[in-house]
């Protein structure tokens, strides 16, 4: 499988708690904080619940 490159660009303040819990569940703490991921269909769902608040390299 191919790796993907999730980056924060955004905050999560004043975002729903299932949002905040996604950020987390990928090892997003701080913004700008970058974490690399297999590209399974569970990681694509997480970052398409949270794409206005991360970028992402494939």
């Amino acid at each position: 499988m191919s790796k993907v490159r999730v980056k924060q660009v955004r905050s999560a303040i004043n975002r729903d708690k299932s949002q905040k819990a996604t950020l987390v569940a990928l090892g997003l703490r701080k913004l700008n904080q970058v974490v690399e991921h297999e590209s399974t269909p569970q990681i694509e769902g997480m970052i398409k619940k949270v794409g206005h608040l991360v970028t992402v390299e494939r």
